[in-house]
C-alpha cells in the first residue's frame, strides 16, 4: 500500500516517461518580478506554504487551508500551538507567511510519519523566502483570475483508490481541468506527469462525477510563472491502460 507520490517513485517509466513532459504546451506569464536566488527553507515547506495560503486567499478558511498541517500537530500533542499559529495567518504579511512556514512543518507527520517530526520552533523564513513566497502567492491568486474558477480542492479520491494506491490528495480542479502545483526550479518532469496522470485515473474510478467534465490536465509552476496544459484526448488509451494496470492496480 502507498500514496500516489511513494507509488511514483518506485515506478519504472517506459523511456521519456509515460506522459513526455514534452507533450504539455507551455504559456509563459509575466508580471516582472524576478525571485531572490536563495532561500534558507526545504523547497517542500515553501511549496506547502505557497499552497495552502494561496488555498487560504482564494476562499477557504485558515482551518480548512491548513487541515493537513492541524491533523499532523495533533499527532505529536502540539495541536494547541498549531491553532495558535493558525489564528494569526491573516493574509500576506511577513508574520503570516512565517506562522504558514511553521505550520506545514507538521505535515510529515501525516505524510511519511511523526519519527520524522522536527520541531516547528525551529522554522524561520527569511527575508528573501518570505517575499518569495508572497511573490509566488500572488502569481497563483492572478493565475486563478485567468484559469478558475476552482470548482474542488484539496480533494481526495473515494473509491477509486486500488489495492496498490491508498492514498494521495489532488490540488485543484476547475470545470475541465485537473490541475497540480509545483514550486520546482525546473520545469515538469515525467514523475510529475506521471503523478498527475494517476489523479486523473483515481478521479475517473472515485464517486466524484466532477472528473467526468476534465478534458484537460494542467501544471502552474509559480516559481516560474508558467503554465503546462496537455489535452487528455492526446493521451494514448493504451498509456491509460498501461498506468491504470501496471502502476495503480498491478495485477
Amino acid at each position: 500500500m502507498a500514496s500516489v507520490t511513494q507509488r511514483v517513485s518506485k515506478v519504472k517509466q517506459p523511456r521519456g516517461g509515460y506522459i513526455p513532459p514534452r507533450d504539455f504546451e507551455e504559456i509563459v506569464l509575466s508580471d516582472g518580478i524576478e525571485l531572490h536566488p536563495e532561500e534558507n527553507l526545504h523547497a517542500s515547506l515553501v511549496g506547502m506554504a505557497v499552497d495552502y495560503l494561496t488555498r487560504y486567499l482564494s476562499g477557504s478558511s485558515a482551518e480548512e487551508a491548513f487541515n493537513i498541517s492541524l491533523s499532523g500537530s495533533f499527532l505529536v500533542g502540539e495541536d494547541a500551538l498549531a491553532r495558535s499559529l493558525v489564528q494569526e495567518v491573516k493574509g500576506l504579511d511577513d508574520q503570516s507567511i512565517r506562522n504558514a512556514c511553521k505550520l506545514v512543518g507538521y505535515d510529515v507527520c501525516v505524510r511519511v510519519g511523526t519519527a520524522m517530526y522536527k520541531p516547528v520552533e525551529d522554522i524561520y523564513a527569511d527575508d528573501e523566502t518570505v517575499n518569495n513566497i508572497r511573490t509566488m502567492v500572488s502569481r497563483s491568486l492572478a493565475f486563478w483570475e485567468e484559469f478558475g474558477p476552482i470548482v474542488k480542492d484539496s480533494f481526495t479520491f473515494e473509491f477509486g483508490y486500488t489495492e496498490v494506491v491508498s492514498t494521495g490528495d489532488g490540488d485543484y480542479l476547475t470545470e475541465d481541468t485537473l490541475w497540480d502545483f509545483k514550486v520546482s526550479k525546473n520545469g515538469p518532469t515525467n514523475k510529475h506527469t506521471l503523478q498527475l496522470l494517476m489523479y486523473y485515473i483515481l478521479g475517473l474510478r472515485s464517486i466524484h462525477n466532477e472528473f467526468q467534465k476534465v478534458r484537460r490536465l494542467g501544471i502552474y509552476n509559480p516559481r516560474l510563472n508558467i503554465v503546462y496544459l496537455l489535452d487528455v484526448e492526446k493521451i494514448a488509451q493504451e498509456v491509460v491502460e498501461a498506468v491504470t494496470k501496471d502502476v495503480l492496480v498491478a495485477i
